[in-house]
């Protein structure tokens, strides 16, 4: 216990771990020189002279890597201060025999029974003030001091062990990061963190308006760190602050592994919450990681090909590079309403979809069934009696396949000249007042996405504080906070030639989530040359152009002569009647446009279709119904994906003869069964030209 409170008490006090000059991982190198197949397997779980045969039937269906370690702190430290590495060890060597690799997972989402007897100030309290037990997982509170030190000290012992293996690739840290803690060491750090944002309570009180409802503070504890809906102004910075705190837990691990594990090892996370989840900035979170990881799992029914698509760009995005596929649904879940089982072939469409959009790493979950445990009943690929499962067939086929195609894959990934943005703080700020109960962020991103992935094999999502000049066309459809440094830089951007649409509520708000004096779209009013004269949540649908808007609609006005209005409300409820629904104005060489309304599918393809053509923007080859085309980009080739996500067969015509990499030869026409997959290549235009 001593050395403990001694080791936290110079945790508190002492900077981070230095970054060694020579141990930056070398960024995109190891990770994407192959497409990588494999599952999580826990070792732990099961008798030693089972491992071989584990291994042995992961070669069998084409695995090169694997993942361990992630919820095993209980077996590499079983009383506190005694660490066993050894079986890891042994396990990470046994798998190079069979070629193998190795992710290792640090396993800090579950800490073991002893330590949380033990030192019960580690456990997380909820938004409620319990505080959770043990015998489930995310119990541990990210904001406590001495569970920090803990993880450093069961990382650091890891990172000796297994740092400088060979057959080690990368590192995952903890596992799915979900819940924030209201502990007293997270009130604490919320206090400091306020004082460092605001630096004075004046300035505090400023942001917020704390005039309203006598909210004004005289003393930073006297501000709330809870769940209860508040101050937006206060709820955009509790948010701001989780972010930190998840950053910080992170990189109280990243420092540990960054400075001892061999250079050529990368470092991720998986994230989980089907991707969408916002609970905290995922960009954020993987500014210090050498790529994004994700986990994706479709739950009740089956693939929903454009919103999981989507999920998979946004992921994308959260670095604009490659990412990992850290977990994937073998068939079926168990936490699911309804845990049914995906169609014969969807499993294999699923892992080629996720391929497409730029995954160059895909992980089963899980390998084999725990005896017990809370996730007994999910999809895996070999039995709790160790013979493969149905599924195990299906993912041999994915094993193939990926084999055939990794070297023509290898150093390629989508490119878009089309890029939707997309804001934690936008999406947190609508969400905490929404005005209309069926006001769904993600379904109108949805909207605006569907007509453009129609059009391209290749639709990017990023940050609205990223660069944007490789674009032609930029969407925002929910960018409710808008900064002036954003402004600045939409400005220069549709000066400089780019073609920006902003959706409703754009603008309305600024950093510290306050309504913005001047009008929507706030201060990007002027290069607009109009403004939003009122906005409305409806209660029945409205006309717009040749269709109809619902759920929110706003009145606009142009304040400029040159702005002009593309489309107006038909008969409505009296305020819309005749105004215009959209406009849009030329400024330098480009365009911005403002939506005001939620339109329906009609109305988004022609105006998504008008601005691609305004934007010069290049359709790629038209796809049958359900049939979807991804295309990824690079070493002077262009290789084009090809899924029928529906439940009829589909015949493809091709542009041009191109080659079958899944089969053999040239082909101009392709025949696509329900969940049938192609993969075709060709020499990339800028190579051709060469």
């Amino acid at each position: 216990m001593k050395r403990l409170l001694l080791a936290t008490a110079a945790l508190m006090l002492a900077a981070p771990l230095p970054v060694a000059a020579d141990t930056v991982a070398p960024a995109g190198q190891q990770q994407f020189d192959k497409l990588w197949l494999g599952s999580a397997w826990y070792p732990e779980q099961w008798p030693e002279e089972r491992w071989a045969e584990d291994l042995r039937l992961m070669k069998a269906h084409g695995a090169n890597v694997v993942r361990i370690g992630e919820f095993a702190w209980s077996r590499m430290e079983p009383t506190e201060g005694a660490y066993d590495m050894s079986w890891l060890v042994r396990a990470v060597r046994l798998a190079a025999k069979y070629d193998i690799k190795i992710v290792i997972g640090t396993p800090t989402d579950t800490p073991p029974a002893w330590m949380t007897q033990k030192y019960p100030e580690v456990l997380r309290i909820d938004g409620d003030g319990k505080r959770l037990g043990h015998g489930g997982r995310r119990q541990f509170s990210i904001s406590s001091t001495l569970y920090r030190q803990f993880s450093r000290d069961i990382v650091s012992h890891m990172a000796d062990a297994l740092g400088h293996e060979p057959n080690v690739m990368g590192w995952q840290i903890g596992n799915e990061y979900t819940d924030e803690s209201y502990g007293p060491d997270a009130q604490a750090a919320w206090v400091a963190w306020l004082e460092r944002r605001f630096g004075t309570l004046d300035k505090l009180n400023a942001a917020w308006t704390t005039d309203y409802w006598s909210q004004t503070y005289t003393a930073w504890d006297q501000v709330p760190f809870n769940t209860e809906k508040g101050n937006p102004g206060l709820m955009l910075e509790q948010k701001r602050f989780i972010t930190s705190q998840w950053v910080d837990f992170q990189k109280n691990q990243f420092d540990v592994l960054r400075a001892r594990v061999a250079p050529s090892q990368f470092i991720t996370t998986n994230l989980g919450g089907l991707g969408w989840a916002n609970k905290f900035d995922r960009y954020e979170i993987n500014r210090d990681l050498d790529f994004a990881s994700w986990d994706n799992y479709v739950g009740t029914g089956h693939l929903q090909a454009y919103r999981n698509g989507a999920s998979h760009d946004l992921v994308r995005g959260w670095k604009r590079k490659n990412f990992w596929v850290m977990e994937i649904q073998p068939g079926f879940v168990n936490w699911a309403p309804v845990s049914n089982m995906l169609y014969p072939g969807e499993t294999r469409a699923m892992a080629w979809q996720a391929i497409g959009h730029g995954s160059d790493g895909i992980l089963y979950w899980q390998w084999r069934n725990a005896l017990n445990g809370q996730e007994t009943m999910h999809g895996s690929l070999i039995g709790p009696d160790g013979k493969p499962l149905p599924i195990y067939d299906e993912v041999v086929r994915i094993g193939r396949d990926m084999a055939k195609a990794s070297p023509v894959l290898a150093g390629t990934h989508p490119v878009s000249p089309v890029a939707i943005l997309q804001d934690y703080p936008s999406r947190w700020a609508i969400d905490f007042q929404l005005q209309h109960k069926d006001y769904d962020q993600i379904g109108v991103l949805l909207d605006y996405y569907r007509p453009l992935k129609d059009a391209l094999g290749a639709v990017d999502i990023v940050e609205a504080a990223g660069p944007l000049d490789a674009y032609k066309l930029v969407v925002a459809p929910s960018l409710n906070i808008i900064t002036d440094d954003q402004a600045a830089k939409f400005t220069a951007y549709v000066k400089a030639g780019g073609n920006l649409i902003l959706g409703p509520r754009s603008g309305m708000k600024d950093e510290y989530n306050r309504l913005d004096p001047i009008r929507q779209p706030g201060p990007l009013a002027e290069l607009l040359g109009g403004q939003v004269e009122q906005y409305y949540a409806l209660d029945e649908t409205v006309a717009v152009g040749d269709g109809t808007a619902a759920i929110w609609a706003e009145r606009l006005a142009a304040t400029a002569p040159d702005t002009e209005t593309v489309l107006t409300y038909g008969k409505g409820n009296g305020w819309l009647d005749g105004r215009p629904a959209v406009i849009r104005r030329k400024v330098g060489k480009g365009t911005i446009t403002y939506v005001g309304a939620l339109v329906d599918d009609t109305v988004m393809k022609q105006l998504i279709d008008g601005a691609l053509a305004h934007a010069g923007v290049a359709r790629d080859f038209a796809m049958p119904e359900d049939v979807e085309l991804m295309t990824r980009e690079g070493k002077g080739r262009r290789v084009f994906i090809l899924i029928n996500h529906g439940r009829e067969t589909r015949s493809v015509a091709l542009p041009r003869p191109m080659a079958d990499v899944l089969g053999k030869g040239n082909v101009s026409t392709l025949t696509l069964a329900p969940e049938g997959v192609a993969v075709l290549s060709e020499r990339s235009t800028d190579a051709a030209r060469k």
